[in-house]
Order: C-alpha cells, then sequence, then structure tokens
C-alpha cells in the first residue's frame, strides 16, 4: 500500500449522514482513493466490477458478489472500478455491540462466543466472503430493506436497522462458520498483530540513525495508526514507543562500545542522537555511567 506517511482517520460525521448508521450507494458520495481508516464499522458489497482490497498488510481479491468487513481503525483501501457498483454501510460501535463495552482496539480479542457478529471483521485479512449468486441475491434484498428504512427514519428504525444488520453478518458467518472457528481457534488475530509488530521492530532497525524516526512514521510502515501502535505496544511490551526505540539504541551503542574503536560522535550518531553530549547523557541515565567509562569497564582497563 503506497504513500503511507500520512494518512487519514475519518469518523462518522466526515463521512456519513448521521452517527449510528448509514448506508448509500456510489452516486452518494465519492469513494476514497487512498489509503485511510476511521473510528467506526464499514463493510462494503461489490455489486459488481472485480477489484481487490488492500487491508492492513493483506492485499485480498475482491470480485462481485463479495462483502468486506472493516473494523476501526484498520488502513485499508478499495480501488474501485469506473464502471464498478458497490454499496458500503457504515455504523458506530454502539450500534451494533449495544451489549458490548469494550475499547475499539480491543475488538480482536473478545471470544468469539461472546461476540460472534465481530468474526468477519476479525479475520479479514485471512479469508474472501464470496457468495454465490443465490446468497448474494439474500444480502442485496436487506440492503434494499436497510435503505428503505433509513430513508423514512422513525421511532423505531434503529431497531429495524440493526436487525437487518445483523441478519447480514449473521449469514455470512453461517456460510463461513468452518473457515471462521478454525482461524479463531488457530488465533490468526494475533498472528496478524505479530506480524504488525515486526513490521515496526524492522522499520525501528532500518531507520535507528535517523534522530526524526517519528511513532506516525513507523505506525504507516506497519499499515497501523499511531494510536493503535501506542495501543498495541503497551499490550505487547509494556513499553511506549520512545522507550522501545530509546532501548534499541542503547543496545546498539552498547555494543559498538565493547566491539569496536569507534570515537563517541560517531557512535551518537549512528545510533540516532543529534549530538555526542545528548547521547552522553542518556548513556549515562540508561547505564549508571557515561559511555567512555562503559567502555574501558567492559574491556578491562
Amino acid at each position: 500500500m503506497a504513500n503511507t506517511s500520512r494518512i487519514q482517520t475519518y469518523g462518522m460525521q466526515q463521512r456519513s449522514d448521521r452517527m449510528d448508521f448509514y448506508i448509500r450507494d456510489k452516486s452518494a458520495r465519492p469513494a476514497l482513493t487512498s489509503p485511510h481508516r476511521h473510528e467506526y464499522f464499514q463493510i462494503q458489497i461489490n455489486l459488481g466490477g472485480d477489484t481487490v482490497q488492500h487491508i492492513g498488510g493483506a492485499i485480498r481479491p475482491f470480485p462481485r458478489n463479495t462483502l468486506a468487513f472493516i473494523l476501526p481503525h484498520r488502513l485499508h483501501v478499495i480501488p474501485h472500478p469506473e464502471d464498478g457498483n458497490f454499496v458500503l454501510i457504515n455504523f458506530s460501535q454502539d450500534f451494533l455491540l449495544q451489549h458490548l463495552q469494550c475499547d475499539p482496539m480491543d475488538l480482536e480479542d473478545i471470544p468469539l462466543n461472546e461476540a460472534p457478529e465481530l468474526a468477519p471483521f476479525r479475520f479479514q485479512e485471512h479469508l474472501d466472503f464470496i457468495l454465490d449468486d443465490a446468497r448474494f441475491a439474500e444480502i442485496t434484498a436487506l440492503l434494499g430493506q436497510m435503505r428503505e428504512v433509513d430513508q423514512t427514519r422513525q421511532l423505531g428504525s434503529a431497531s429495524m436497522l440493526r436487525g437487518y444488520l445483523l441478519q447480514l453478518i449473521g449469514q455470512v458467518c453461517n456460510q463461513f462458520e468452518p473457515e471462521l472457528r478454525a482461524l479463531s481457534a488457530s488465533k490468526a488475530e494475533r498472528r496478524g498483530r505479530r506480524d504488525a509488530m515486526a513490521r515496526v521492530m524492522d522499520y525501528i532497525r532500518e531507520h535507528i540513525a535517523d534522530p526524526a524516526l517519528t511513532l506516525t512514521d513507523a505506525a504507516a510502515a506497519a499499515f497501523l495508526s499511531p494510536n493503535y501502535l501506542t495501543h498495541l505496544l503497551r499490550k505487547e511490551t509494556g513499553s511506549t514507543f520512545s522507550e522501545l526505540v530509546l532501548e534499541r539504541r542503547m543496545r546498539l551503542a552498547r555494543t559498538y562500545l565493547m566491539n569496536s574503536s569507534k570515537p563517541l560522535s560517531h557512535i551518537a550518531q549512528i545510533c540516532g542522537f543529534a549530538d555526542e553530549a545528548y547521547f552522553s547523557r542518556r548513556f549515562r541515565k540508561a547505564n549508571g555511567m557515561p559511555p567512555g567509562q562503559f567502555r574501558r569497564e567492559q574491556r578491562g582497563g
């Protein structure tokens, strides 16, 4: 997914006419053509025009009769062809999961049996929800009912829309139950998080010498939002991004001090510190002694 250095995260108010539930086709609003994220759930339904979807770190086929289930804060883009057609549904977490109080960044950790309606969203990066014509006709009928109710909102309309939405998700869960249960049993979402962490670590390693190394750039390289990366680092490592980068820089500095005769100014530079004095202060604070003393003691003299 190209050009990930500055990626927009959208709220419902920016891409929807209502704050709870919104359904539209391509004529109602121009499709987004660059990678982006949003704070709400989204389902896209391809009515015609084969393409692909980029989601997280994966590229999945997105032909006609396919549904895409996109979690909040998940980087994605679907480049719809000019002659294609689609329906898009945006909805808030509260609209779908009234019974569940959960940080949106922890949705992948909810047990399958506690919130089965989350299953397609959790495993979208691993599975393609392509339906045959008969099943897809049932989905399009539900879409028609949703659009009719949404256009004339009344007191019970939100409940009706929620029911149709759950029917849509339920039909997909029923058809793909074996695959979804297998992915849940294998903890596929954890593999996805490990892959994301590996991308972050690779980016840090490749850019460790850059004093301007930032959380935003590392998150973009790993197909994550900065907020989600912060959350993921705390969950997986117990550290902030700055703490993690400093720990890696200190580890690299100790290696150079023990195994090379490079001057301290050069070690400071290749470890990502703007100047030797700042490097020495941070090294003393992290290791209890200045770098020159550390080198002498490690070499026994």
